[in-house]
């Protein structure tokens, strides 16, 4: 057999175990992201133009987020949080309108003082979703019921579940196991299915609280 033919076999053998090496990375690069995000990774699949795309703005997240230096809050600070977060609950009796806008508020100055940049909704809803995929969705469902009443469109029970989508999120934020660092996961070797597993369990100690 001449020697060109048996170079076209080497190359042909080399580019095929490329195909199936770059296919494997990416199986895994899908599977890392759907545990780290569970349900956000859906939503951001059915509104990305592709796939690939979805998992670029996700790892993209994922990247940011590795830069933020987030905070536990002190014991201080989460009794301090709480109590404000009740007395809004109460004054949604009487105005629930400035009830939600506080409670909007609150969650910013949660999130500020953990060490998340606050500068615009979208920014906030996407560092949230890498520590708090379960529960980001309802911080953006709470955003724009809050939204729809603040154009005129709205009524009571949009504020009413406002407040419980906000609620969510906020209970999540100030809870003592809150979000470490995505880096101290990594160092202590942890896998993806574990870390599904854990956010799982978190999110059900919290639905149990409410």
């Amino acid at each position: 057999m001449p020697t060109w033919v048996w170079i076209l076999i080497a190359v042909g053998a080399v580019l095929l175990v490329a195909i199936v090496v770059m296919s494997m990375v990416k199986r895994r690069r899908t599977r890392q992201l759907q545990g780290q995000f569970g349900p956000e990774y859906d939503r951001t699949i059915e509104t990305a133009d592709s796939k690939r795309k979805a998992e670029k703005e996700l790892a993209a997240r994922q990247e940011r987020r590795e830069q933020i230096n987030v905070r536990p809050l002190t014991a201080a600070a989460r009794q301090r949080y709480t109590d404000q977060w009740q007395t809004i609950q109460a004054q949604f009796v009487d105005s629930p309108e400035a009830a939600v806008t506080s409670a909007d508020h609150l969650i910013q100055s949660v999130m500020e003082e953990r060490g998340y940049p606050v500068d615009d909704f979208e920014t906030r809803a996407a560092d949230i979703s890498v520590d708090h995929p379960q529960v980001v969705e309802n911080y953006r469902e709470g955003h724009r019921l809050a939204q729809r009443n603040s154009d005129g469109s709205g009524s009571t029970e949009d504020l009413r579940q406002a407040m419980r989508h906000y609620r969510s999120l906020f209970e999540e934020l100030v809870a003592e196991d809150a979000d470490d660092p995505l880096g101290r996961e990594r160092d202590n070797g942890m896998g993806d299915q574990e870390l599904a597993r854990q956010r799982a369990e978190a999110t059900q100690r919290g639905r149990q609280t409410r």
